[in-house]
């Protein structure tokens, strides 16, 4: 499956024929500054949850791409106010099909709040299944045993796990985390963008391969294979 990293937990993923974008973070990201928002394409936005490094530029992708909006139901509500038409609300262990394959919003363990001080619901995570693989997208969370739901239910291609910790798990957590939902092939995402989200990449790339799995660190605006 081929990836393209924006920064921060900003990515999209090539599945089903169609480009699905994750958590859209790039204006307000200092190390994405040579990102052009504008140059991204969407087919499918997929977003875990309200907080503002989450969904800064998702209207404004949204509006120039009239990609499908997938996220929680309180953020659609949000999403709807700021005039978006396209979007689809869901809650926890929910699924639904799309033209690229399958989307469950899973449980994350964490907070949610939207820029404007507005409610944002249940944080969560997405599991996609498409004919070019499945994966699972973490959002923003603490390792929890909820994730060896996951392992039991899908193979996945790959897993996009938070590692910076402050925040969200750090790297001992997501190595356990691979455990669980049994995948040892990652995405690494959530670090550095942050003073207290600082991350020692050779370190965590050593730990990886150490506990026998394998952590993708791309640079940002980069794509490759994964």
């Amino acid at each position: 499956m081929k990836i393209y990293y924006y920064g921060h937990f900003c990515f999209a993923v090539e599945a089903g024929g169609k480009r699905i974008l994750f958590d859209p973070y790039v204006t307000p990201n200092k190390l994405a500054k040579d990102v052009d928002v504008d140059e991204i394409p969407a087919d499918f936005i997929l977003i875990s949850h309200g907080h503002e490094d989450h969904v800064a530029d998702a209207v404004r992708i949204a509006k120039r791409t009239k990609a499908t909006v997938i996220c929680n139901y309180e953020v659609s509500e949000w999403l709807m106010k700021k005039g978006l038409k396209n979007v689809q609300g869901m809650n926890h262990g929910g699924c639904g099909s799309w033209d690229f394959g399958r989307v469950k919003y899973v449980s994350a363990v964490h907070s949610s709040v939207l820029p404007d001080g507005t409610y944002g619901g249940n944080p969560g995570g997405f599991v996609i299944e498409s004919r070019d693989g499945n994966f699972y997208y973490s959002g923003d969370t603490a390792l929890t045993l909820d994730m060896k739901l996951i392992g039991e239910s899908v193979r996945l291609h790959f897993a996009a796990l938070c590692i910076g910790d402050f925040f969200t798990m750090g790297v001992p957590d997501a190595i356990k985390a691979c455990d669980f939902i049994q995948c040892n092939n990652v995405l690494g995402v959530h670090y550095d963008t942050f003073p207290p989200i600082r991350l020692d990449k050779e370190k965590a790339i050593a730990d990886f391969d150490a506990a026998g799995k394998k952590l993708h660190l791309p640079r940002i605006g980069s794509s490759r294979k994964i």
